[in-house]
């Protein structure tokens, strides 16, 4: 397989809203996105500094999810520029790399 360049995205949200069910609906079926994978984290903050957890006791409902995405720069730019404008994620990070 040849090299190739690719964009890499993170988009960084919380679980319990429904957005996590349409961006996977938008990357698959309008923006036929390479490949995606869901992230689910067992602590973290934003920019508030509220800090979202889960222990044996109590079970959040706002754990922090990541939702990774890769492809061609131009679909990752148009897909970001869509979940942007659909699902109002304020939070995206993307970088280039090369798939080997």
């Amino acid at each position: 397989m040849n090299p190739r360049d690719i964009i890499i995205a993170r988009i960084y949200t919380l679980e319990g809203n429904d957005q996590l069910n349409q961006a996977l609906d938008i990357l698959r079926d309008e923006e036929k996105i390479m490949g995606v994978t869901i992230i689910r984290g067992i602590a973290g903050f934003g920019k508030n500094r509220e800090v979202h957890t889960s222990t044996l006791l109590t079970l959040s409902l706002e754990l922090p999810l990541i939702i990774e995405f890769y492809d061609t720069p131009e679909k990752v730019d148009k897909a970001i520029q869509t979940l942007k404008s659909k699902l109002d994620f304020k939070h995206i990070v993307s970088w280039p790399a090369t798939v080997h």
